[in-house]
């Protein structure tokens, strides 16, 4: 099965809020949140439960959880081909509606404007 590309969501004006999520985790987030993106560009749409799960309106969640601490990294799916990381956050009860909409509200412009809000991440981050 072909990997699935890996798009990071970029702002109109270049700040790309995963990976300011990302900076501010604590190490052993940091690397699990990192493992769980590399199996999305591994499996894509293939990916289930623990890992991943489908929120709503072409929402989908990564489900890390370290130390009974649940984080959450919210992304769509371009095609069949790629996958849009939209943001991350950490969970209390459930992921709030408004980080869902903000994901959709991302997702809107983004398929309106890829080339505007795409970020391809290095191998570091």
């Amino acid at each position: 099965m072909p990997r699935t590309k890996l798009i990071y969501y970029a702002e109109q004006d270049g700040t790309v809020p995963m990976v300011q999520w990302l900076t501010k985790l604590p190490h052993g987030a940091y690397a699990k949140s990192q493992a769980y993106l590399r199996l999305l560009e591994a499996e894509g749409h293939e990916l289930r439960r623990p890992i991943a799960d489908y929120l709503r309106d072409g929402i989908h969640e990564l489900r890390p959880s370290i130390a009974h601490v649940h984080y959450r990294i919210l992304y769509f799916f371009h095609g069949s081909e790629a996958v849009v990381i939209s943001h991350g956050l950490t969970k209390e009860d459930k992921v709030p509606g408004a980080e869902i909409e903000r994901a959709i509200e991302r997702m809107a412009r983004f398929r309106a404007n890829p080339l505007k809000h795409t970020f391809i991440r290095s191998k570091g981050e």
